[in-house]
């Protein structure tokens, strides 16, 4: 009599520990090949990415990317990148160095580029069959200009320095500056002992320097020079980027690491859906960095900076009709 029970209790014991066998079972099946609604969606497609070798630069982009993408694509380090199956994934580069390293795979992938000069991209020779797009990291000199003249409105005349090389850079700028009452000229040097007396020039025809994206003439060598050189003339000098504001530039326009991410994301969203990456652009926002001691130095009455972008806005969109950045 003493028997059945225990039998009950054996079979009760049985019954329990093959449920519980099938659920662990169950669970592990999620954990290991998650199932859409767990982990990764199941129509998830692959990025690569080819870093810059700045592992914070390239984690803060690598992060702000995927915030944007992550319910269709997965980012995956460029060691993970196989021939030629992946032949056709893209590849997100993050600076110059890395589009030469994706462009030299074999066969080509389709390269995204994130961080790089316009005037770089341009330069790349391309391979057969491939085909690269990038959000550009510099400011069109149009907008640069419009930096000068909203914190200098009375200003017409801008002075561009350059080297013989460089020259062209400019160019495209001296055509739009008309709609703006604005005009340009460009002083060469190209050599050490040409630079003093070019800027000197300069200074005198410009109520303002305008820096374009020229690491011929601002570079940390000569920017010492230039600045002093500038303030002493009580002359200011717009750009090239937020660095050179911090060395010592009144102020420049940039675009919002935030801008670009958005921008690199429907990049790679168009490639899903056709294929192919729309053309190389520039960024569709942009915000103004100031040097508030500089302004003080030299007695300039500065806007803050919203106002500034916000002018700068203004017009491009009154010219719209007459020019394009």
């Amino acid at each position: 009599m003493t028997a059945i029970p225990h039998f009950a209790a054996q079979r009760r014991f049985a019954h329990g520990y093959a449920l519980s066998l099938a659920a662990l079972c169950a669970l592990l099946f999620l954990i290991g090949f998650p199932a859409a609604g767990y982990g990764q969606p199941a129509d998830t497609r692959e990025v690569f990415v080819a870093g810059s070798g700045n592992d914070a630069l390239d984690q803060y982009v690598i992060r702000l990317i995927e915030e944007r993408v992550r319910e269709t694509l997965v980012l995956r380090p460029l060691s993970d990148w196989h021939s030629p199956s992946s032949h056709n994934v893209p590849v997100i580069a993050i600076g110059p160095a890395a589009v030469t390293r994706a462009q030299n795979l074999d066969p080509p992938p389709p390269v995204l580029a994130l961080l790089v000069k316009k005037s770089s991209v341009e330069d790349y020779p391309g391979r057969p069959g491939s085909q690269l797009s990038a959000v550009y990291q510099e400011v069109p000199l149009i907008r640069q200009a419009l930096t000068g003249k909203a914190i200098l409105p009375q200003a017409t005349r801008i002075a561009l320095l350059a080297s013989t090389e460089s020259s062209d850079l400019y160019q495209p700028l001296l055509g739009q500056l008309e709609a703006f009452g604005l005009e340009a000229r460009i002083f060469v040097a190209d050599t050490n002992d040409q630079l003093i007396p070019a800027l000197n020039r300069a200074l005198s025809y410009g109520d303002f320097l305008l820096a374009g994206p020229d690491d011929a003439i601002y570079n940390p060598r000569n920017i010492k020079h230039i600045l002093l050189t500038a303030y002493r003339r009580n002359k200011i000098l717009i750009g090239p980027n937020q660095i050179y504001v911090k060395a010592g530039a009144l102020a420049s326009s940039y675009p919002p690491m935030d801008t670009m991410a958005d921008q690199a994301s429907r990049h790679l969203e168009q490639f899903l859906a056709t294929g192919h990456f729309p053309p190389s652009d520039y960024p569709i926002e942009y915000r103004v960095e100031v040097n508030e001691q500089v302004a003080r130095s030299l007695n300039i009455p500065l806007p803050d900076p919203e106002q500034i972008a916000s002018t700068i806005n203004r017009m491009l969109e009154e010219n719209a009709g007459e020019m394009s950045e």
